[in-house]
């Protein structure tokens, strides 16, 4: 498919924390676009919005038309995602959902635009292309250069998720609670499970039959299926941090092959949108002036084991583990003739 304009693009959850992440971005890196529409819930619709230096009325989703939308941008929610998304596929959209809702089907794709973007060469089947959890796209982009070079044979992660995680509400429920403690009185959960002020909630999303929750069932299947590995073994424990942005992950690498920590740190610094900490180490707070960056340090070999890596990634949730890689799907998208 070839155009002769820029996308029609649309933006449904337009309005949330990732939402107007997206909508900075887009205007940050000059993605070329004819019209932008953002929709919402009858809630929001026919708020008038600025946008990209133009006046918006935000849509109603239940009454709006995507056969004029050439992207639709998801990022509202999985229960509107699985009602509502292959419908604007259906449409003729190619729709990028920021929801757990397509992950893992078959007829959709599940994309890292530096992992394994060359599937963008195709447009999905269902026409959605789903973007994978924030903790996951940072891991993935590392783990596919070890893989290569040393052979991965386990990974073990533990993560330290921060509260825009759980969108604006839960920034808000952070702030909330810390005001409310100070003050002497009982911080409220509504976004989480327990209140997350001045606490760690070592549990996140849904927990599951076995124990582990749904979060990290989905680090370790949506990573073995971006980097094509169905039978790598990964485990990961998911912990909710009091920090406003910035996820961190303190992560542990079984290799098939000795590892040097020079060469591992030249390896990583030479990806592409990476930077290698050799001076102190990278901080959810220490990251901000670069935060499109995937930033590591601590990086070191356990000296009982050569074949053990160890590292400390952070990463900005909201832009690279959601609305940098969506819109890195789409500029990927545009390139390839699929959008």
């Amino acid at each position: 498919m070839s155009r002769s304009r820029p996308p029609r693009i649309a933006v449904v959850g337009g309005t949330g924390a990732v939402g107007q992440t997206l909508l900075g971005l887009i205007e940050q890196r000059g993605f070329a676009h004819d019209s932008v529409r953002l929709i919402a819930s009858e809630r929001s619709a026919g708020r008038t919005v600025s946008v990209l230096g133009r006046t918006v009325v935000v849509e109603d989703l239940r009454t709006t038309d995507f056969s004029d939308v050439d992207i639709a941008f998801f990022s509202a929610g999985t229960p509107v995602s699985a009602e509502w998304a292959g419908k604007a596929a259906g449409a003729g959209a190619l729709v990028i959902d920021n929801t757990n809702a397509f992950r893992m089907d078959p007829a959709s794709q599940l994309v890292v635009p530096q992992v394994n973007g060359a599937l963008l060469a195709e447009r999905p089947i269902s026409g959605i292309v789903a973007n994978p959890n924030c903790s996951t796209i940072p891991l993935v982009r590392l783990l596919r250069p070890v893989h290569e070079a040393f052979g991965l044979r386990s990974v073990y992660v533990s993560t330290y998720q921060a509260a825009s995680g759980g969108g604006q509400n839960g920034i808000d429920e952070l702030y909330d609670g810390a005001r409310s403690i100070l003050a002497g009185d009982t911080a409220q959960a509504r976004r989480f499970s327990q209140p997350l002020a001045f606490d760690v909630l070592p549990a996140i999303d849904v927990l599951q039959d076995d124990g582990f929750t749904l979060e990290e069932r989905k680090m370790r299947q949506e990573s073995r299926r971006i980097l094509d590995l169905p039978g790598l073994d990964l485990v990961a424990t998911c912990v909710r941090v009091p920090v406003e942005n910035g996820h961190s992950e303190a992560v542990t690498l079984e290799c098939d092959r000795p590892v040097d920590a020079t060469e591992l740190a030249r390896l990583l610094d030479a990806q592409d949108e990476v930077k290698v900490w050799r001076e102190g180490w990278p901080t959810p707070r220490t990251i901000v002036d670069a935060p499109d960056l995937v930033h590591v340090g601590r990086i070191r070999v356990d000296p009982e084991r050569p074949n053990r890596a160890l590292l400390w990634l952070v990463a900005d949730n909201l832009r690279i583990g959601a609305a940098l890689n969506a819109l890195q799907i789409a500029e990927r998208a545009v390139q390839e003739g699929i959008a």
